[in-house]
């Protein structure tokens, strides 16, 4: 079920992700959801791609020192409180939810890039709580 996430650091400079996006654009990569946390020189950036391995080899090609982490794609609704249908659940079953950043809506629901502490047990926990989990399925939207 999970999904593959691709992180790397970028000097915290104007133009520095417009750079990693014309190189992924230039190979026919596209970018499905994205997380940036700036900090004084360095800025952190987790991002989802249609094609994750071509993009490593696109970045490592260029220079770029890039990580792949498994991570969750989960469904949520879109009315006040839907998030809770995901973190309840894994509340309960004591796993950390590490980070998350959205993804796209999806009719009712939003997606959402979640990285938890335990993946076996909330990929789980999730699918006994009927929470709709995206694979690969997501590289397509």
């Amino acid at each position: 079920m999970p999904v593959r996430q691709i992180s790397l650091g970028l000097e915290n400079a104007p133009g520095q992700f417009s750079t990693v996006v014309d190189f992924l654009g230039d190979n026919g990569i596209n970018v499905i959801a994205l997380s940036v946390a700036d900090a004084a020189d360095v800025s952190a950036v987790r991002f989802v791609t249609n094609d994750p391995d071509k993009a490593v080899t696109v970045l490592e090609s260029q220079g770029y020192s890039v990580k792949l982490k498994d991570v969750l794609a989960v469904e949520a609704p879109k009315h006040p409180g839907g998030l809770n249908a995901i973190l309840r659940p894994l509340k309960a079953a004591n796993i950390n939810v590490n980070y998350l950043y959205t993804c796209l809506t999806r009719g009712d629901n939003a997606v959402l890039i979640v990285d938890v502490s335990d993946m076996k047990e909330a990929i789980r926990v999730l699918k006994k709580n009927w929470v709709h989990m995206l694979d690969e399925e997501l590289y397509a939207m």
